[in-house]
């Protein structure tokens, strides 16, 4: 047996075209096998796990292994949605039931968006638009940026969209309709250019003179209706809450991926994508989940929350609580964004639609006889393709190249532009 490393390159044209998951089950709906597995995974996995415990006798349970195998063959097994689209919410509950029933776990460990196709390290070079001075000045960057809003149209409609529901006072003992001012404020971040809506959100604020500045930035939200409440919930309690709720739950999801940091790395973020993080921050605006800075300088961003009456949870909530108080992926993002400080540093490649893909693998090859040998991987499965491998030894002589089969995770890639 030989332990080799090869390099596999394949077309970019050659990746199964991913669905949104409406689209997707309207697809399998309209075809009978489909449909068929559909709706019979669907009864498998009715309040149970993926071990099929509550479906009695074998029959039964193999019947449902046959409709989840199915459905990784249908377009729902890789369906996405798009935050914003028109019917997001029936897109994330189908997304989560397809997630749910394959992995068979409810973690936040995968995003249910598609990836935005859209240059967005153009957004870096829109942040020096709103904060023109350097930070270290005595310029208000935030109050430039509200200026800057009202002088755009769609910023304009949309801002005065939800200033409105989120000031206007309902009763005695509710100062506004939380629920109206969530719906407008994803709406705000959902179609009002970046350029805008994070040069009120991620402003830069001047060393020497932090407070008029900061305090602005702090309630771009009106936080006295849409973040702060009357008490302050546990952090894992207001998670659990927000993951019975699709949009709350994705919108988690989607920050928790693409906000992951990463110690080892020069930006501070596993996916090394500020732009993505910052748009996964801004879509928890508008959720129970709702973030917000706290009355501090510098950058210090939590939700409503926090870890008193933990129990033996403590650990935890604590390590719940600090992906938002102490996350440098975050806050590297938002410095970058605000006063272009980290931009030098360590710049973010635009996601440009990539002509080829390429990933190492570390392989095991058994000889059988000179024209034969037999390969062994373990890649996790998530989408089927074929793919052309080129093998770099002289070992052994075969042809320059052979075609196999292997799944991989498709998230993981590195783009080769």
């Amino acid at each position: 047996m030989i332990l080799t490393t090869l390099v596999i390159i394949f077309s970019a044209a050659s990746r199964p075209v991913r669905l949104d998951c409406v689209k997707a089950s309207e697809q399998c709906l309209k075809e009978y096998s489909c449909s068929t597995k559909y709706r019979t995974m669907r009864q498998c996995v009715a309040g149970r796990e993926s071990n099929f415990s509550a479906v009695t006798g074998p029959e039964a349970q193999g019947e449902c292994r046959s409709a989840i195998d199915a459905m990784k063959q249908s377009p729902l097994y890789n369906c996405r949605c798009r935050r914003g689209m028109k019917k997001e919410k029936n897109c994330l509950r189908i997304f989560w039931s397809i997630f749910q029933s394959l992995q068979g776990n409810d973690l936040l460990e995968y995003s249910p968006y598609e990836p935005v196709n859209s240059r967005l390290s153009d957004i870096f070079r829109l942040a020096p638009i709103i904060a023109a001075e350097p930070a270290s000045t005595k310029e208000n960057n935030c109050l430039n940026a509200a200026k800057a809003c009202n002088l755009n149209d769609t910023c304009k409609k949309y801002r005065s969209a939800y200033i409105n529901p989120c000031t206007s006072r309902v009763s005695a003992s509710e100062v506004c309709n939380k629920r109206k001012c969530h719906k407008a404020l994803r709406q705000f971040f959902d179609k009002v250019p970046p350029k805008y809506s994070y040069g009120m959100l991620f402003c830069s604020c001047p060393a020497g003179d932090q407070t008029a500045c900061a305090e602005r930035r702090r309630q771009t939200i009106v936080p006295v209706c849409s973040y702060e409440d009357k008490d302050k919930p546990n952090c894992l309690t207001l998670q659990n809450t927000c993951k019975t709720n699709y949009i709350c739950r994705s919108r988690l999801a989607d920050f928790i991926s693409n906000c992951q940091p990463e110690a080892r790395s020069i930006s501070g973020c596993l996916r090394e994508n500020y732009a993505d993080c910052l748009l996964s921050y801004s879509g928890l605006i508008g959720t129970v989940m709702t973030p917000n800075y706290v009355r501090s300088l510098g950058i210090s961003l939590s939700p409503w929350c926090d870890c008193s009456s933990s129990g033996n949870s403590k650990p935890d909530c604590d390590k719940f609580a600090e992906f938002f108080t102490n996350n440098r992926c975050l806050r590297n993002a938002i410095q970058a964004f605000g006063n272009g400080t980290d931009v030098g540093v360590w710049q973010p490649q635009p996601p440009i639609q990539p002509n080829y893909y390429a990933i190492v693998l570390h392989i095991l090859y058994m000889f059988i006889d000179n024209n034969t040998f037999l390969v062994v991987y373990i890649i996790p499965p998530l989408i089927s393709l074929t793919v052309k491998v080129y093998w770099p030894t002289k070992e052994f002589l075969v042809e320059t190249s052979k075609v196999i089969s292997f799944n991989f995770h498709q998230e993981y890639l590195p783009q080769c532009n």
